[in-house]
């Protein structure tokens, strides 16, 4: 499945979100780095603050609207 990407708020760049369960326009930005820092001096890893946040997805696809009284609708089934 590919995810949307969300710029993180807290360092601009591109995130997977992934779906958080009972909220179908919300979404979770995956654990990133900050930019140009990985760790600490004691080689702890560094999260960036954005990590984990809870943001809204893009709208999900909608259903194309046929507005043409010219085109003619007939039953699949």
């Amino acid at each position: 499945m590919k995810l949307p990407r969300i710029e993180c708020r807290d360092c601009g760049r591109p995130i997977a979100a992934g779906p958080v369960a009972g909220r179908l326009t919300k979404g979770r930005l995956w654990r990133h780095d900050p930019p140009g820092r990985r760790h600490h001096t004691d080689g702890a890893l560094v999260s960036c603050p954005g990590s984990l946040a809870i943001v809204d997805l893009p709208q999900p696809a909608q259903q194309l609207e046929l507005d043409d009284p010219r085109l003619e609708t007939v039953p699949l089934f």
